[in-house]
């Protein structure tokens, strides 16, 4: 395989002398009244266009949208996707697809009726039920695609199939096994161990149920229409970048991609991340690592396949854990992170390929580089104009916060991650009573929380040794917090980083971490509906007219 690259990807005519800024957030979270209990593409474009037009944004970053389960239940974590090639089409808005129109008045009121059972999740504060979602959702979706399409539909549809070829068939013919014959359970008598793709089972089961298969690649060319409309609306509206979309590391390791093409996958490791301070057991992201041997063989197929679709509905793209271009950390299995080897990757020809998808997307693209860094990967990733992340609070040395005028120009400056409380809640220390709470501490409790106090200290002192704080506001911290958060924001505005996010949970004032590593059940991860500090949900038609995130707005916009 010749791939013809270029030596970096190219600058946005924006970028060059100036920064832009967007949000950041967790799509499902945010709800409208016209969401069906979780965010959805709809809620993506009104995000995006309001969010520009009310706040003067550029970007959206958002969690993954890689394709998930068929039917209940669904996997909560956007990061452990069954195909990172592929949409999840449980973010289809039903009511927004064309032939929803044309439907005869029966058809829409059992629509309605479905979307009723669903409406009262938009207004709890407490979890994200994607089950019950889908359950009513994935019902008046049927309905639409019984309903059939006009002909040009049907050869749009009809093309969608032609185009997306073999991988469109792999993912709908593992759905139709995953709706016919259950979950699979990793277990040697499960149908994904015993079966392949060429199973005469497999086959019988797709010329039994042709319709269901359609369906399933249906949802697909639906969402994909509707992701592409919310970006294609957001450009429209003058965004800069519109969608940044997010890259997860790895896929599920029974899902579509590695049944259907488990020579990809390498057997007997996970990949995951060795022990550090904020993850002291290190951590198992129980994804199979792809096989750098067989990627070199099909001339990087499935990372091209991978980075093409994630740009075709996308302005920017953040790759999470970057350095899995580099090496990744496998963890042999049955053993725990602790016992893990790096094992390298060819990262000059992956990061190729990424300067290729991009500068035909004329997109930007995003490292997540946090941790332990080797220099060379840092020097290569500049070398390809790939940017990195600067996150304040990761920004210290030796208990020191660094200024932020000292943080690097090519990357992407924010307060937190997602994997950390918002502000509010790390200011008050919520990380430490968490990590008691459910364990996750390794050494004495009162060590932790001295050292998160000594961090807090010295966050404050380098805010106010920049200018950024007023250290009169930390004679009650509780009563300023607002204007604390701002100043730590005021922070990403005093760096020359090239783009800088500001957290939609920060806006609203939520305390309440997203996801908590090193846990499964033990906290809802991905399941936390956006809510202000006292609990509330605040909805999608509220958002950009929510007093505190315009207040950060200004400070974003550099007022």
């Amino acid at each position: 395989t010749l791939i013809s690259a270029p030596e970096r990807i190219p600058m946005l005519p924006a970028m060059e002398h100036d920064q832009l800024w967007g949000w950041m957030a967790q799509l499902y979270s945010i709800r409208s009244a016209g969401s069906w209990g979780v965010g959805d593409f709809e809620d993506l474009k009104t995000l995006m266009v309001d969010s520009h037009s009310k706040t003067g944004a550029d970007f959206m970053l958002v969690n993954p949208l890689h394709a998930c389960e068929p039917v209940a239940p669904l996997t909560p974590s956007p990061y452990l996707p069954i195909s990172r090639r592929f949409i999840n089409f449980t973010y289809i808005r039903p009511e927004a697809i064309e032939e929803y129109a044309g439907l005869g008045d029966d058809l829409k009121s059992q629509i309605g009726e479905l979307h009723a059972q669903a409406e009262p999740l938009n207004g709890d504060a407490q979890i994200i039920d994607r089950d019950s979602m889908w359950r009513v959702k994935m019902h008046a979706l049927w309905l639409i695609f019984k309903a059939g399409r006009s002909e040009e539909r049907q050869k749009a549809f009809d093309d969608y199939k032609s185009t997306s070829a073999e991988g469109l068939e792999a993912y709908a013919t593992w759905c139709l096994c995953y709706d016919k014959w259950g979950a699979p359970t990793g277990e040697a008598d499960s149908w994904e161990k015993r079966l392949d793709k060429n199973s005469d089972e497999v086959q019988g089961l797709r010329r039994q149920f042709p319709d269901t298969l359609d369906f399933y690649r249906w949802l697909e060319w639906i969402a994909d229409e509707q992701l592409g409309a919310a970006q294609q609306a957001a450009k429209d509206a003058g965004m800069q970048i519109g969608l940044m979309a997010d890259m997860a590391v790895g896929v599920h390791p029974s899902g579509s991609d590695v049944w259907w093409n488990p020579e990809r996958f390498a057997k007997g490791a996970t990949v995951g991340a060795p022990p550090d301070y904020f993850n002291q057991q290190g951590q198992d992201w129980s994804q199979p690592p792809l096989n750098p041997i067989e990627l070199e063989n099909t001339g990087y197929l499935t990372y091209r396949h991978m980075v093409q679709g994630m740009f075709a509905h996308a302005g920017a793209v953040r790759i999470d854990h970057i350095l899995g271009l580099f090496r990744l950390w496998w963890i042999p299995s049955g053993h725990t992170p602790k016992d893990g080897a790096y094992v390298q990757y060819d990262s000059e020809i992956m990061l190729g390929i990424l300067a290729l998808e991009a500068s035909r997307a004329h997109g930007v693209v995003v490292g997540e580089d946090l941790g332990v860094v080797p220099d060379h990967v840092s020097t290569s990733l500049s070398a390809h104009q790939v940017l990195g992340c600067a996150v304040e609070w990761f920004e210290q040395v030796d208990g020191k916060f660094r200024a932020p005028k000292d943080w690097r120009e090519f990357s992407l400056a924010s307060v937190n991650t997602h994997d950390l409380p918002p502000a509010a809640g790390y200011l008050a220390y919520e990380h430490v009573e968490l990590r008691e709470r459910l364990g996750l501490i390794e050494g004495s409790v009162e060590d932790f929380e001295q050292n998160a106090r000594a961090e807090h200290k010295a966050m404050m002192v380098m805010l106010i040794v920049n200018g950024y704080l007023d250290p009169d506001l930390l004679k009650d911290e509780k009563a300023h917090e607002q204007e604390i958060v701002e100043a730590l924001y005021r922070g990403l505005r005093g760096s020359p980083c090239k783009l800088l996010a500001a957290s939609i949970v920060d806006g609203v004032g939520e305390r309440r971490a997203q996801n908590q590593p090193g846990t499964n059940n033990e906290y809802p991860n991905w399941r936390i509906p956006l809510a202000d500090g006292k609990g509330n949900v605040v909805p999608l038609e509220e958002l950009f007219s929510n007093t505190r995130l315009l207040s950060l707005a200004k400070v974003m916009q550099g007022r």
